[in-house]
């Protein structure tokens, strides 16, 4: 009797709560540092534009055969390009953002609703679909964080001192506008890879919260930056955990679990009178 040896892909990477766990994980160390930017420069309302773009972008990538994260990327980069382009003209930022971010999301629906595509599952792209992921998808998760992490890594000196006042950083030889421009292209990437983990409507949470977290506990910039991947982290690991042993939806149970985080954060900061990093 002879026995036949069958190559096949790791059993680890079969086990669904894996590939979600390494996905959340992924799209967490990525948005975390990317999201002290968003904090340092109060661009909160910014990242809701470019996630809900991503929505819009999902109807297009549908719509025409694309790569979701393609289509999302793409939008992503436009609504941002346009609201930049169009700020101190007539309207004001925060008008000129609130009609992108509701107007993509808006159109974005109505546009997928006429796919009429069978089993589409819209809440999905809403909120997350992070337990249906696949290696492709956790591959390309890692990817697109590898990437911004990497332009982070790159451009840290440069963005911060671009993000401390455009003033000292034209002083010290730095394009304000053009590292303004690479936080925007490392926002969609983050928003391209991480729609499947935790939605349209919820990942500026996964940008932001972490952040917001580690602030109060940092003495500077590149400690904030590390404690927030860790609470982004941590986040979405305990996020699932609780998912699934209490049969919530993944996405909001990653987020509230970083709102739990950060309140914590909140009141050990409190308790032991710690100085943040502003």
């Amino acid at each position: 009797m002879t026995t036949t040896t069958v190559l096949a892909a790791p059993p680890m990477l079969d086990d669904f709560l894996v590939r979600a766990a390494l996905a959340g994980t992924g799209a967490a160390l990525a948005a975390a540092p990317l999201g002290c930017f968003v904090v340092w420069r109060r661009m909160a309302y910014f990242g809701d534009a470019i996630a809900h773009a991503g929505l819009l972008g999902v109807a297009l990538s549908l719509a025409f055969s694309l790569s979701i994260q393609a289509g999302v990327l793409l939008v992503s980069i436009a609504i941002a390009l346009a609201v930049g382009a169009g700020s101190g003209r007539r309207l004001a930022m925060d008008t000129l953002l609130g009609v992108a971010a509701h107007g993509a999301l808006a159109i974005g629906l109505v546009a997928i609703s006429l796919t009429s595509r069978a089993g589409l599952d819209l809440d999905g792209y809403l909120f997350g679909e992070i337990l249906s992921v696949t290696r492709a998808d956790v591959a390309m998760i890692w990817i697109g964080g590898a990437a911004v992490l990497a332009l982070l890594a790159w451009r840290w000196s440069a963005m911060l001192t671009a993000t401390l006042g455009e003033d000292l950083a034209w002083a010290s030889g730095v394009d304000p506008r053009r590292e303004r421009m690479i936080l925007v292209l490392a926002m969609a990437i983050v928003v391209a890879v991480s729609i499947k983990v935790v939605g349209a409507l919820l990942i500026t949470a996964l940008l932001i919260i972490p952040a917001a977290t580690a602030r109060p506990l940092a003495r500077g910039p590149e400690a904030m930056a590390v404690f927030a991947a860790v609470a982004g982290v941590i986040s979405a690991l305990g996020g699932l955990w609780a998912s699934w042993r209490l049969d919530t939806p993944t996405g909001p149970t990653i987020v509230a679990a970083a709102a739990g985080l950060f309140i914590l954060s909140g009141i050990v900061s409190m308790v032991r009178g710690v100085r943040r990093f502003s």
